[in-house]
């Protein structure tokens, strides 16, 4: 009745967008700005607010990405120009 997922039950931690919508979609392009590194190497930029690793970004890149995986807290993608 509803109580299969409750891990912790209650608390102060926003999971609003964990379930809802992602403002990017697989096999889209974006232009993004990478604007921090991983500690895997890959770059990181944000499309409102949503975490998008950048495989071999740089920081200060502004870049044309196709996004190839959408979690629930980030996605993936690559450069395409």
């Amino acid at each position: 009745m509803g109580y299969g997922r409750s891990y912790g039950g209650g608390g102060s931690r926003d999971f609003r967008g964990s379930t809802g919508p992602k403002p990017v979609e697989v096999g889209k392009e974006y232009d993004i700005e990478v604007t921090e590194i991983s500690r895997q190497g890959d770059g990181i930029a944000r499309v409102q607010g949503f975490v998008v690793f950048v495989k071999n970004g740089k920081v200060g890149q502004k870049v044309k990405v196709k996004v190839d995986q959408v979690g629930n807290r980030f996605a993936t993608a690559t450069v395409v120009s």
